[in-house]
């Protein structure tokens, strides 16, 4: 059985599951939620978010912020890989309409 966490994005409440090892990019987007993204290998920033709780890990070795950023909880869903559980601040989400 593979583990799965939920990420909640703000200020809308949406949840989706992220697979263990999955980007938070890619499982929103099988989830039918799109957040502003660009090259997806953690260098131009274009879907740098706040994480307002619970950890991630990097799929590259130091992503495109700052140490400041890292501390105050900025981070690149397109190499983020969550650990636990994770609510971003991501006012910028929406949520794609599928046909029916």
């Amino acid at each position: 059985m593979s583990k799965e966490f939920t990420v909640t994005l703000l200020p809308s409440g949406w949840c989706f599951a992220v697979p263990a090892g999955e980007p938070i990019l890619r499982a929103a987007e099988a989830a039918g939620f799109e957040l502003p993204s660009s090259c997806r290998n953690g260098t131009c920033r274009t879907c740098l978010c706040r994480k307002e709780s619970g950890e991630v890990r990097y799929l590259v070795e130091w992503p495109g912020l700052s140490f400041d950023e890292k501390r105050e909880g900025d981070i690149l869903p397109c190499v983020a890989v969550p650990v636990t559980d994770v609510v971003l601040r991501a006012p910028l989400a929406r949520r794609l309409a599928w046909p029916e």
